[in-house]
């Protein structure tokens, strides 16, 4: 069995995950993409205060500073993530705020924001669910009353349709990412291995996801108090054919405090 750190998401998103998941964080197309989505389920005001919450270098964000929105927070564990994008920020004359901090006690001021998003199947990633909902109290306690959050998670039904234990890509010319994965019913763990053809193997780690289904994180969300809770399943804005892990089709859900 691979054995997986309950805490692994805190030392996994440096450097090398830029090229591992480059076909998916890297992608200004796709991310373009994603944010239309985003502007038409939210029905997104240029005024609205937004949390990208696990928003890692805030592609989307940044991506909404360009077309507009004023007001603009990003909140990230990894300190490497958030200074990128920061730095991106500061190059492009964007206003957006990023934080480094734990989504299960974020800090930030409560009753505040109008959206909150949590994209890129970024929860679930605790393998205690009293941390998840830990994360859905949060969200919860950070909107304004009537505030949206959306959630676009792995969907079960599909991962367990469709499961690969092995795959394979070539992330560039240098590098071949390998991926080993287990499953249950509930949980996804996987080993990967990252190889450099000049210098072997850079990277040997695992990492893992709790996976839901419509009714499970529908009870979740009102346990939690939100409301008009919607389920979107088979959603991927990917354009190129290829095992994409657990993004290859995704659950969007929607609800409102």
């Amino acid at each position: 069995m691979i054995q997986v750190d309950p805490n692994w998401w805190k030392t996994c998103f440096e450097e090398i995950y830029l090229i591992t998941d480059a076909r998916s964080v890297c992608d200004q197309e796709l991310t373009g993409r994603e944010v239309s989505f985003l502007e038409k389920v939210l029905k997104l005001k240029r005024s609205d205060r937004i949390l990208d919450l696990c928003g890692g270098q805030g592609r989307h964000s940044l991506e909404l500073g360009r077309r507009g929105y004023r007001n603009l927070t990003v909140l990230d564990y990894s300190r490497f993530l958030t200074e990128l994008g920061r730095e991106a920020a500061t190059r492009e004359g964007l206003k957006i705020a990023f934080c480094q901090g734990d989504a299960r006690s974020t800090g930030l001021r409560g009753s505040h924001y109008d959206t909150v998003i949590v994209m890129g199947n970024s929860f679930g990633y605790c393998i205690d669910e009293e941390d998840n909902q830990r994360i859905l109290q949060e969200i919860r306690r950070l909107l304004k009353k009537g505030g949206k959050v959306l959630l676009e998670l792995t969907d079960q039904e599909f991962l367990l349709n469709n499961f690969r234990p092995f795959s394979r890509h070539q992330a560039s010319d240098d590098i071949v990412v390998c991926r080993l994965r287990e499953l249950d019913s509930e949980v996804v763990r996987a080993r990967e291995m990252v190889i450099s053809k000049e210098r072997g193997i850079i990277r040997d780690g695992t990492y893992c996801e709790r996976l839901y289904c419509p009714d499970k994180i529908k009870a979740l969300l009102a346990n939690t108090g939100l409301r008009d809770i919607e389920v979107k399943r088979n959603f991927t804005l990917q354009e190129k054919k290829g095992d994409y892990g657990f993004m290859n089709s995704r659950m969007i859900v929607t609800a409102r405090k």
